[in-house]
């Protein structure tokens, strides 16, 4: 208890503020999400996250992202630890050629209906790894990517918006 008591006195307050402005607008994008989820797919939309030789600075911020601000499991999203449970791949990093097989077959084991979204700028067209000898390609190449997160990384608020607005978007089209 004494070390406890110590510590906090040392370190003083170490948890941050959340920006009332930031929390209202990850409510209203969350409640948007999870209605377009519920109404398309009728229960979760479930990914199954594949990095394919990145920098790991994309999967910290998907991590964030279901943390307990952001919290994409209250909006609809869960992810996965197979491919045979999941609705959609989320594929980060460049695509190495030590990864290509096995994405390929991570694909190939997610049942129909599939997409696959590609998340950071390294997965788009391989970054800053885009001339390396060890990069196959780009992975639009080998998938049919049907969404494309921006940023590098990004941030857990831009993850939940561009997933709405591709939603959205697909939603559109079936009317």
């Amino acid at each position: 208890m004494i070390y406890i008591l110590k510590n906090r006195i040392l370190k003083g307050i170490v948890t941050k503020h959340v920006d009332r402005d930031l929390h209202g607008q990850i409510k209203a994008a969350g409640a948007d999400l999870r209605r377009l989820i519920q109404k398309n797919f009728g229960r979760s939309l479930n990914l199954r996250q594949v990095d394919t030789g990145s920098c790991g600075a994309c999967q910290s911020e998907i991590i964030a992202a279901t943390n307990p601000l952001y919290d994409l499991q209250r909006f609809g999203i869960n992810f996965v630890a197979s491919p045979r449970h999941a609705d959609a791949l989320l594929v980060t990093g460049p695509l190495s050629k030590n990864m290509f097989t096995a994405l390929q077959k991570t694909y190939a084991a997610t049942p129909e209906p599939k997409f696959v979204i590609t998340c950071g700028d390294c997965a788009q067209d391989g970054g800053v790894f885009k001339d390396s000898y060890y990069i196959q390609g780009q992975i639009k190449d080998v998938l049919p990517v049907a969404l494309h997160i921006q940023g590098c990384p990004p941030s857990p608020l831009e993850i939940i918006r561009t997933l709405l607005v591709f939603l959205q978007k697909e939603e559109q089209k079936s009317v």
